[in-house]
């Protein structure tokens, strides 16, 4: 019992938290956004996953203190409810992790980023300036790129993608993951069939992204 109840606390304590902070965003932003940017933030379509699991908890709580024979051998039915409502439901539990971070969370500005309709799975906006560039943070996103001059290959991890939506670009920022000093920033085209990418000419774009990425807390 005592590792169910552990479980449970655990569990209700982080997700609990995370419910906590993007209804609380939620209530605060209603008031200054149309229903259709709201229905456009995946929190706000996906807030009762969240709501229901904590319920769920809750209830193999109130299962975990009643005291019988048979529960000692058979378990807590509400407890394996639980865990596979949460496997069932684990991209979303991932994406409202992911937005309990994000900086569009508690936004009601005027949004001329793509914003929540460029979210790639396991990703959430690090920064944003709210006028002119965002930048995005991603979990094990990496990307195999081939040298066109040598024609070698390599693997690169993404360490942030920025949107510029004055220019309406997009930008990637790699690193080789077996050479740190291997660096690139490029632009960043993605797509249903595979992302493409672009080198860099201007000198002063260049510096803007690279300064917005140094910028942004990482």
């Amino acid at each position: 019992m005592s590792k169910d109840i552990d479980f449970i606390n655990d569990e209700r304590t982080y997700w609990g938290k995370i419910y906590t902070d993007i209804a609380y965003a939620i209530s605060e932003i209603s008031p200054f956004l149309s229903e259709n940017i709201l229905k456009s933030r995946k929190y706000y379509i996906k807030s009762s996953i969240l709501q229901e699991y904590i319920r769920l908890l809750d209830s193999a709580q109130l299962d975990s203190k009643k005291v019988g024979f048979l529960k000692i051998f058979k378990g807590n039915p509400s407890i394996d409810t639980a865990q596979n409502y949460k496997i069932k439901n684990r991209e979303s539990f991932n994406e409202l992790e992911k937005c309990s971070s994000c900086a569009c969370l508690n936004c009601v500005f005027d949004c001329k980023f793509k914003s929540c309709t460029s979210c790639r799975y396991g990703s959430f906006i690090k920064s944003c300036d709210k006028e002119k560039a965002n930048v995005r943070k991603h979990d094990n996103f990496t990307v195999d790129l081939t040298n066109n001059d040598t024609g070698s290959s390599a693997k690169y991890k993404v360490l942030a993608t920025i949107e510029n939506c004055s220019l309406d670009n997009q930008y990637i920022l790699l690193e080789n993951i077996l050479s740190s000093d291997d660096k690139l920033v490029l632009y960043y085209y993605p797509g249903i069939k595979g992302d493409s990418f672009g080198e860099i000419t201007n000198v002063d774009e260049f510096d803007f992204i690279v300064e917005t990425y140094q910028n942004s807390d990482y």
